[in-house]
């Protein structure tokens, strides 16, 4: 998969690319992460990329032309037979989860618009953006740590990313309920024990008892992730897990 991503912040990309995971895939050949320079594409002799807004208004604007010059030098390397969507990174777009991750996992290549200072001209959004995404109800200083959070969640659902395609099934958010709790060794630290039914060798209770910590875990931390399911039916589910624990 491909990853060209237009930013005033390349080195931030070019530095997360070598590193840990990301890198690893990077040099088995699994991705492929270009980070272009924006004002590389200005006109202007000072390299600038953006102006006021018309109408008035704080802040600046990145200018529709340099945008387009972007795309256009990026676009001139595609393979038509890509499967390929361009995404801004915008307070505005459509909430990121797990799903979207999922969706984007899919296409071969991604150009990704990092935003900045206000924003971008809606031309320049209108004629090329596929897909505006936002991280969440909050905003950042630029789009660039939005876009490596986003670009880091994709990866790890590409196959052969991480040492267990498995792993990037069985965690939070990969269904409706946020991961259960882990435990690794020592068996005891600072007098807290791993709880005994991982020990027990029981593996339906333990499976019972990861489904239902994931559950309580999802009712008190994250309800609004339960909101489609029905009340009722999650009650007679917790009930059958707490049955199968109690069981001699």
């Amino acid at each position: 998969m491909i990853f060209d991503i237009i930013t005033l912040a390349p080195d931030m990309f070019e530095l997360y690319s070598k590193t840990g995971i990301i890198g690893r895939a990077v040099n088995n050949g699994l991705i492929e992460i270009n980070a272009y320079q924006l004002r590389d594409y200005s006109t202007n002799k000072h390299k600038h990329v953006d102006d006021y807004p018309y109408s008035g208004g704080p802040g600046m604007l990145i200018k529709a032309d340099v945008i387009s010059n972007a795309m256009q030098a990026v676009d001139a390397k595609e393979d038509e037979s890509q499967k390929k969507a361009v995404v801004y990174m915008t307070p505005k777009g459509r909430k990121f989860d797990q799903r979207v991750a999922k969706e984007l996992s899919e296409y071969d290549k991604l150009i990704v618009l990092v935003g900045a200072f206000e924003g971008i001209d809606q031309r320049a959004i209108d004629k090329y953006v596929d897909l505006e995404i936002s991280m969440g109800d909050f905003v950042t200083t630029s789009g660039d740590l939005p876009a490596l959070t986003m670009i880091d969640s994709v990866v790890r659902l590409l196959p052969g990313v991480l040492g267990s395609d498995d792993s990037s099934v069985d965690e939070s958010h990969s269904t409706c309920f946020l991961e259960y709790p882990q435990y690794t060794r020592p068996e005891i630290f600072e007098d807290m024990k791993v709880p005994e039914i991982l020990l027990s060798g029981n593996h339906a209770k333990i499976a019972a008892w990861k489904e239902l910590q994931s559950i309580e875990i999802t009712e008190k931390n994250r309800p609004d992730m339960l909101a489609k399911i029905d009340k009722n039916e999650l009650e007679q589910k917790k009930r059958k897990l707490r049955k199968i624990l109690n069981r001699k």
